[in-house]
């Protein structure tokens, strides 16, 4: 099995009827890379095809309620103005739903392995051209499946920017990890830019998608196979 947790928080821009009088007027900030992420989803879904792994993704827009976030930060300068009985009925049908989702994802994989690492899929604004493999320390599985991943994305004719680096992640992921415990959950989120989706450069987004996708396959041959085996060091 493999021990993948896929998620895709800003998939969407969209905004449910009842709150729409929110962002009257702004209906082209929300559909702008400012309300959601363009290709994320689309990424997303890709890697769930080919790895036939189920996909927790966002279902509104990040302005209304942002998935990554937590405390005021989940709020735009929209929501801000919500009551707090509004905040609460969004963090019960979004966040609280998005949240449980992968905990019973999770709780299910590590039924069967002994450590789950989470595939976070992102896109950044920007025409950097870069792919960017992120986690929260060098010393946790997801870092071993960067390192992998990242290596074979390398392996390619043509260049392309990959870069690996510890940062702080979401903070949703630290109510995860203190759920599973560290030795059972990291996360490992992936930023790419948006340049190959909306502008299809430096490659073209069709084939950025498809070697993200087997290089991930291949990546997830690769550990499952030496973490079943007896000599591997177990997390």
């Amino acid at each position: 099995m493999i021990p993948l947790l896929f998620s895709c928080e800003h998939a969407t821009c969209a905004v449910p009827e009842a709150w729409r009088d929110l962002f009257r007027g702004h209906e082209e900030t929300v559909e702008s890379p400012e309300g959601w992420e363009p290709g994320a989803l689309n990424l997303a879904q890709g890697f769930a095809i080919k790895l036939r792994i189920p996909l927790a993704h966002g279902d509104v827009t990040r302005l209304l309620i942002d998935l990554d976030a937590a405390g005021e930060e989940r709020w735009s300068r929209f929501s801000a103005t919500l009551t707090d009985a509004q905040r609460t009925k969004l963090i019960e049908r979004h966040e609280t739903k998005h949240h449980d989702v992968l905990c019973a994802r999770a709780t299910e994989l590590l039924r069967h392995v002994p450590a789950v690492v989470h595939l976070m899929v992102h896109t950044t604004p920007d025409d950097s051209g870069a792919v960017v493999l992120e986690t929260s320390s060098p010393d946790t599985p997801a870092a071993r499946w960067a390192d992998t991943w990242a290596h074979l994305l390398r392996q390619n004719p043509e260049p392309l920017r990959v870069e690996t680096r510890t940062a702080t992640l979401p903070a949703p992921t630290a109510s995860l990890r203190l759920f599973f415990g560290p030795a059972a959950y990291s996360a490992l989120a992936l930023r790419v830019s948006q340049s190959f989706f909306l502008e299809g450069r430096p490659w073209r987004w069709e084939k950025l998608k498809k070697h993200l996708a087997d290089t991930l396959a291949a990546t997830a041959k690769e550990l499952t196979v030496s973490q079943e085996s007896p000599s591997s060091p177990q997390y």
